[in-house]
Parts: C-alpha cells; structure tokens; sequence
C-alpha cells in the first residue's frame, strides 16, 4: 500500500465520520495487498504516524478532524465486532453519581463476547461478559447520540457490579436506595 492512497482513503472516511479501523477493515481497502505486506505497510504507516496501533487489530486515524472524545468508545466496538456491549459497572456508576470515584484512563464495558483487558494510548478498555439476552441488553441500557457504544440504565449498571462480583463497597447506598 502505498502512502498516498491511504491519505486519500483516510480522507474520504473521516469526511464521513470514521476515523478507528479494525485491520479487516484496511484489508478491505487494499485487497491486492498480500497477508506479509499488509502487516509490513501498516508497521510503517504508524511508524510513520499515518496511523495509530491502538490495540492489535485495531488502527486509528491520528489527524482525523471527524475524532471525538471518546475514541476509546470506538475501539472497543472495534475489538468486539458482531457482540453486544455497551459501557456499564465503575465507568456508568460514577458517571450516575452513584459511586465517588472517577475512573480517569479507563471504561468497562460488558460484552456479550469474551473477557479482556487492553491498554491502549487513549486508556484501558476492561470488558467482563454478560450471559445477558441481547433483548434483555438492549431494555436495560440506551443509546446516547454522540456516544459509540450504548450505555447502560442505572439500575443496570448497579446490577451490572454486583453479579460480577465486584467491590459493591464503592456503592454510596443513599444514591441507590429506591425513591
């Protein structure tokens, strides 16, 4: 692949709002790249800051003016493709107030896929699997414009952190006490 011709690409999908590719996706633009070229020109494409290596597989567009806040959002739809998940336990508690602390470089978000976690430049991204249905998933979280991923309802998240055992400690009971 040759430098040029992912500007030009790289430029097309951020007019139209893209900016975080899975490797597949390049693939797909470069069909007639071999498997061993393919990884021999995205090396060099970050190296060369063309592209970012947020986690394996997974690429950003640095100089995309389509980028928002919450790129990490978007790599983690990009490392669970065809799965359900949505932004859920500490980082939707603290975003509903429910617990007092702030997870700074880092979002969990359950997925129907598996666990894992990934470090990436934009933050750490923990994902903890649900045996959630996907219609139970999409009842109890919600689609915010502007956000990737859904997220989930506060109950849900509060649900969220108890049956994966986490530290419910955290939990400040006068917030989740019921009206």
């Amino acid at each position: 692949m040759k430098k040029i011709d992912l500007i030009r690409r790289l430029a097309e999908l951020d007019r139209r709002g893209v900016f975080v590719f899975a490797k597949r996706d390049i693939e797909k633009m470069f069909p007639q790249e071999t498997e061993k070229a393919m990884e021999k020109s995205l090396g060099r494409m970050a190296a060369d800051g063309l592209l970012v290596r947020a986690a394996r597989g997974v690429y950003v567009n640095p100089a995309a003016a389509s980028k928002h806040s919450r790129v990490i959002e978007d790599i983690a739809k990009a490392l669970r493709p065809g799965c359900f998940s949505y932004v859920s336990l500490e980082s939707m508690l603290s975003e509903y107030g429910v617990i007092s602390q702030i997870p700074i470089d880092r979002i969990t978000v359950m997925t129907t896929g598996r666990d894992g976690v990934y470090r990436t430049p934009y933050g750490t991204i923990e994902f903890k699997h649900t045996k959630r249905r996907p219609a139970d998933i999409v009842e109890h979280t919600e689609a915010v414009e502007g956000r990737p991923l859904r997220i989930a309802k506060r109950e849900a998240a509060i649900r969220d952190l108890k049956r994966v055992g986490r530290n419910v400690g955290m939990l400040d009971e006068s917030e989740i006490a019921p009206a």
